[in-house]
C-alpha cells in the first residue's frame, strides 16, 4: 500500500509543471552550461535534435522562448511551460552535464592546488557574469546577488553542484525532483 502511495505521488509530481523558482533555476543551470561551453547555445539546439526534440525546439529562437519564462530575464514571458517542454529542457541539461562532467568535476575538485582552482573558478565566474549581464534584468535583486562577488558565490557553487548531480544515471530524476521542490 505504501509503495502504491509513493508511486502515485511520484506520478503526480511528474505531471505538474515546474514552479516559477524551478524554471528560474533550470534557466540559470542552462546559463551555467553556456558559461562552461563556449558554443553552449548551439550545442543545446544540436542536442535537442539528437534527442528527438526538434518538434519542440526546431531552432535557437524556440529554445530561447521556453527559457524566457525565467522572471530574472530582461524580457520575461508569463504563463506555464508545458511539462513536455520542461522535461525536454531537463533532458538536454542532463546530456550536456554528462558531456561536460570533467569540467564540472575539476571545478568542484578539492585535490587541485588553490591557485589552479581559483583560476578555473575565475574563468567560469567571468563568463557566467558576462552572460548574466547580457541576458538578465540588472534591476532584479536576484540578479544583483548573483553578480555580487561575495554574496553570489554560494549560489554559483550551488548551481555547479546541481549540474554535477544532473550527470550520470538517474540525473533526470534527481534534478527534476530538485526543481519541483525549488524554494530558494
Amino acid at each position: 500500500m505504501a509503495k502504491d502511495t509513493s508511486e502515485a505521488a511520484t506520478q503526480d509530481r511528474s505531471s505538474r509543471p515546474l514552479p516559477r523558482r524551478g524554471l528560474e533555476r533550470l534557466d540559470l543551470m542552462l546559463l551555467c552550461m553556456e558559461a562552461l561551453d563556449l558554443n553552449g547555445g548551439e550545442a543545446m539546439v544540436w542536442m535537442s535534435e539528437q534527442l528527438g526534440y526538434a518538434g519542440l525546439f526546431p531552432n535557437r529562437v524556440e529554445l530561447w522562448k521556453r527559457r524566457c519564462h525565467n522572471p530574472l530575464r530582461r524580457s520575461c514571458r508569463r504563463g506555464e511551460v508545458p511539462v513536455a517542454e520542461t522535461d525536454a529542457l531537463i533532458r538536454i541539461l542532463c546530456v550536456m552535464a554528462d558531456r561536460l562532467y570533467p569540467m564540472l568535476r575539476s571545478l568542484l575538485s578539492s585535490s587541485e592546488t588553490e591557485s589552479v582552482a581559483k583560476e578555473r573558478w575565475d574563468l567560469f565566474q567571468g563568463r557566467l557574469g558576462e552572460l548574466i549581464q547580457e541576458r538578465m534584468n540588472p534591476r532584479r535583486s536576484g540578479v544583483q546577488k548573483l553578480l555580487d562577488p561575495s554574496d553570489g558565490a554560494a549560489q554559483r557553487l550551488q548551481l555547479v553542484q546541481g549540474l554535477s548531480l544532473c550527470a550520470g544515471q538517474g540525473g533526470f530524476e534527481r534534478i527534476k525532483a530538485s526543481l519541483m521542490d525549488a524554494v530558494a
